[in-house]
């Protein structure tokens, strides 16, 4: 085997296979390093596993509204093992595509354990290979804290091997992996418990996102117990126990699933013998252009610790091949208004900045919300609200944030989120003619009554009615 390359990829996820596969297409002489299969968090762990469990959380929703629509349906108890076989052929199928996909496209693919000899050397396997760049992307994992009994928790990965559905569960993070895993688990007829440091959960959002989603996860039967810090996990007679830091005790739970956050997997880089700097964390911090402090190195994705999504992953590995092999030098990612989307139980759109942020940066801010049923939900009992803020800036109202929550805003994001980036107004909205009847008419049918009130920061609101 060739042992020089003119680029190895270490980490076979989205953004290593992205950087691989367009400088392989430059005609760069390119390796990639992964222990696990193709694919990363995303295919085995995160976004494709994710998204099956709650496309069939939303089918039991459905199932759920479909008499008062006249269908006649009843929903049974689901079949975990027969809902877990499907999603792993379909995981199967695209490992089976990234496989033939590397091979067809020339890269070769080095399986194992990457450390780092010099700035320009690695080794796996006992084996060391050279080349004049190397990229980190290695990706993430999920963070157990150090407390007592956290073993009785499983994580996120261990949540996708489940083979049986556990019936009492409890998962500790209010953000977007805790909400998504408790909407999907108590929709498919597990009974969840939330427990949370924060006040109100998707805390790093917009505050409008936190108030509706809490308030329909109530309403769906979620337990929320926020501004819980836990201090321990233990066995009682009841099952498996949360206990808080002042006493507080949450009990009886068949499985407790920990959703406090991530870290980079960067700890066995041994990066210290190629002198690339990370913080105490395990954050390789990167430039816009990737560039570590090191010339030849480079990070992407979650390690750089900024903005861990699977498209930014891919557009920073693509765009930094371009730049090294196609002579584009000034390529590389705009981390401004990217769109993002939580799946949870009504999903969460959301693009560029929120509304506190706006008065951060802008001296005037406009908003406009509005929220209401949707007609999904005319003739259901069960109801969801969506709601919409529009953050706009300056005189001539540009659009500098749009945020959603409600059936469907995963879809309707997109395309708005293209408006945002090209520098879109108000009156560009307003300009509009609107699809009849959809939710996402409500983005261009804001009306602009006077402001209800105008405060000293130059923040004025404007409801839709």
């Amino acid at each position: 085997m060739n042992r020089h390359f003119d680029l190895i990829a270490i980490g076979g996820g989205s953004g290593g296979l992205a950087v691989a596969e367009r400088a392989a297409g430059h005609g760069a002489r390119v390796a990639v390093v992964e222990a696990r299969k193709m694919g990363g968090t995303c295919v085995h762990n995160g976004c494709v596993p994710k998204k099956i469990m709650w496309y069939a959380a939303q089918l039991a929703h459905a199932v759920d509204d479909a008499g008062a629509f006249g269908v006649p349906a009843t929903r049974g108890t689901t079949d975990w093992a027969r809902l877990v076989s499907g999603r792993e052929r379909y995981i199967r199928d695209i490992n089976e595509y990234w496989n033939g996909y590397v091979a067809d496209s020339g890269i070769t693919r080095i399986p194992g354990h990457a450390r780092f000899i010099d700035s320009r050397t690695i080794e796996v396997g006992g084996v060391s290979y050279r080349a004049d760049h190397i990229v980190i992307a290695t990706g993430g994992k999920p963070i157990v804290p150090g407390v007592p009994g956290a073993e009785l928790g499983i994580t996120s990965d261990g949540f996708f091997e489940l083979r049986e559905q556990p019936r009492r569960v409890a998962v500790i993070g209010g953000g977007y992996i805790g909400v998504e895993l408790a909407g999907v688990m108590q929709a498919l007829g597990s009974q969840m418990s939330l427990v949370a440091l924060e006040t109100r959960v998707l805390e790093s959002f917009d505050p409008m996102f936190g108030e509706v989603l809490m308030a329909e996860m109530v309403r769906q039967g979620i337990d929320l117990h926020m501004g819980f810090r836990v201090g321990g996990l233990a066995r009682s007679g009841h099952g498996i126990a949360v206990d808080s830091t002042d006493g507080r005790r949450v009990d009886g739970f068949d499985c407790v699933i920990w959703a406090v956050g991530r870290t980079p997997h960067t700890r066995d880089l041994n990066l210290q013998a190629a002198r690339v700097e990370t913080r105490a964390n395990g954050i390789v911090p990167a430039d816009e252009y990737q560039n570590t402090n090191v010339p030849g190195i480079y990070a992407i994705g979650d390690v750089t610790g900024r903005t861990p999504l699977t498209p930014v992953a891919i557009a920073a590995g693509r765009r930094l091949a371009d730049r090294l092999f196609q002579g584009r030098t000034h390529s590389r990612v705009d981390y401004e208004n990217i769109p993002t989307v939580v799946f949870a139980h009504p999903p969460v759109g959301t693009v560029g900045l929120s509304e506190h942020q706006a008065r951060a940066r802008h001296e005037k801010v406009t908003v406009y919300k509005t929220d209401f049923v949707p007609m999904r939900h005319a003739l259901s009992e069960r109801g969801a609200t969506t709601a919409m803020k529009l953050v706009c800036a300056g005189e001539d109202e540009q659009v500098v944030g749009i945020h959603l929550i409600g059936d469907h805003v995963d879809e309707m994001l997109q395309g708005f989120a293209v408006a945002v980036k090209m520098g879109v107004t108000k009156a560009d909205l307003d300009a509009t003619i609107a699809i009849h009847p959809v939710s996402a008419e409500e983005l261009v049918t804001l009306k602009l009554p006077e402001p209800e009130y105008s405060s000293d920061s130059g923040v004025e609101w404007r409801e839709a009615s």
